[in-house]
């Protein structure tokens, strides 16, 4: 009797549990959006002026759109309104030239492109001069995997999502490394990573207060660290048993992140 009866509590647990979850579900709000209006799109496929196949980074200066054109290996320009000013970059390994552009950065006058395909973090003038590149392929430090994004703190220090590498970076503008957070390829946390892991980050941003934010990509949630390097919170992520959805505060594939003028975060949420 005793084994019939703890067959009956589980299964009675079991079916309580998922009315409960599926009353759950039934409440969630589904996401709206936000009470912003639409101004303008441009471009299509192609590889003329204002054209783009695959256009995966954005970042503005002033009144300068630029825009990492990945699959054509460029950056293009232009005015807020959407029309072309100037390209800059060719399909390469070289200085100036870009194999996969992902995300992009402006600090200080310079552009920073984060190379998918060239393991390297290549820094512009404005005007589209290469001024010098930092790091190489690898899993060392100062060595990138496949970076996805980078972001440049008040002091010109740099950090780079290190997507294959499983890892965030801090490095000098020069491309010395200082620190890391995250496991790194073997998984295992090295001295000086801080204990958090991630799962193939994308991009970073840094806010006015030197927070880290990082879109922690196939965690499907965002991690916030303090500007000592300590972990602060997280949120998104999905909910159970790898369960995402089209829920205010959840995710599926983090791939870009930004922090708007009045501190507001931007998350790209790619699957949904």
């Amino acid at each position: 009797m005793r084994k019939l009866f703890i067959k009956i509590a589980a299964g009675t647990l079991a079916s309580i549990l998922l009315i409960a979850f599926a009353g759950w579900i039934a409440f969630v709000p589904s996401a709206q959006e936000p009470p912003y209006a639409f101004v303008a799109a441009w471009g299509s496929k192609g590889v003329g002026e204002g054209q783009f196949d695959d256009p995966t980074g954005i970042a503005i200066a002033g009144t300068q759109v630029f825009v990492s054109d990945a699959r054509n290996g460029r950056i293009q320009v232009f005015d807020l309104k959407g029309r072309f000013l100037r390209s800059f970059g060719k399909p390469g390994d070289g200085p100036g030239e870009l194999s996969r552009p992902m995300n992009l950065t402006v600090r200080g006058g310079a552009l920073y492109v984060a190379e998918y395909f060239n393991d390297r973090i290549q820094v512009f003038s404005l005007d589209g001069t290469p001024l010098r590149i930092i790091g190489r392929a690898g899993s060392g430090p100062g060595e990138f995997n496949a970076p996805g994004g980078a972001g440049v703190d008040g002091a010109g220090a740099v950090y780079v999502a290190d997507f294959y590498n499983h890892r965030i970076q801090k490095l000098t503008g020069e491309g010395t490394f200082i620190r890391q957070w995250g496991a790194g390829a073997q998984r295992t946390p090295p001295p000086g990573s801080s204990g958090v892991s991630f799962s193939y980050p994308t991009d970073v941003a840094l806010a006015a207060d030197g927070r880290l934010y990082v879109a922690d990509g196939y965690n499907d949630r965002v991690q916030v660290f303090n500007s000592d390097g300590t972990f602060s919170h997280k949120w998104g992520g999905p909910f159970a048993a790898n369960i995402s959805g089209p829920f205010n505060g959840w995710f599926a594939t983090v791939t870009g992140i930004a922090i708007g003028p009045k501190g507001n975060i931007f998350v790209a949420d790619f699957y949904n």
